[in-house]
C-alpha cells in the first residue's frame, strides 16, 4: 500500500533542498487538500492539475521556504485541549511551522483548528 501524501511531501522537501522551482507529484484528493494548505500558508507558490491520462498529476511551484516536512504516523488522534502539547512534539520551535490536520470541518492547520474548538487527526508537518 503506497501512502501517496508521504511520497509528496518527500518530492517536494528534496525538490526544495536541491533549490528547484517546481517538481511533479501524485494527485489525490488528500494531496490536494495539503497542498491547498501549503499555498495558503505562504509555503508554496502555486500548484496545479494536469491530466496525463492516468490519474494526473499537480505541478508544484516552490518557494525555497520548507526546510523539513513529512507525514506523521500513525495519524495521530488529538483532542481538542492538546494542540499545544502535540505541537511541541513536532514543531522546532513556537510560531515557527504549522501541522496539518484533519478534522470534521476538513483539512486545516493546528492553529485554524484551535481557533475553531475541534480536535482531529494529525497528518503531516512543515516548517
Amino acid at each position: 500500500m503506497t501512502d501517496h501524501l508521504a511520497n509528496a511531501l518527500n518530492t517536494i522537501k528534496t525538490h526544495e533542498l536541491v533549490g528547484q522551482q517546481s517538481c511533479s507529484v501524485k494527485a489525490t484528493s488528500l494531496t490536494k487538500e495539503v497542498l491547498r494548505v501549503l499555498k495558503d500558508n505562504k509555503y508554496l507558490a502555486d500548484f496545479r492539475y494536469v491530466d496525463d491520462g492516468r490519474g494526473g498529476f499537480y505541478e508544484v511551484m516552490l518557494e525555497g521556504r520548507i526546510n523539513e516536512c513529512g507525514v506523521i504516523k500513525p495519524r495521530i488522534p488529538v483532542k481538542r485541549q492538546e494542540w499545544a502539547k502535540k505541537e511541541q512534539n513536532f514543531i522546532p520551535g513556537f510560531g515557527v511551522g504549522l501541522l496539518i490536520v484533519s478534522t470534521s470541518g476538513g483539512i486545516m492547520t493546528n492553529s485554524e483548528a484551535e481557533e475553531k474548538h475541534v480536535g482531529g487527526r494529525l497528518l503531516a508537518y512543515v516548517y
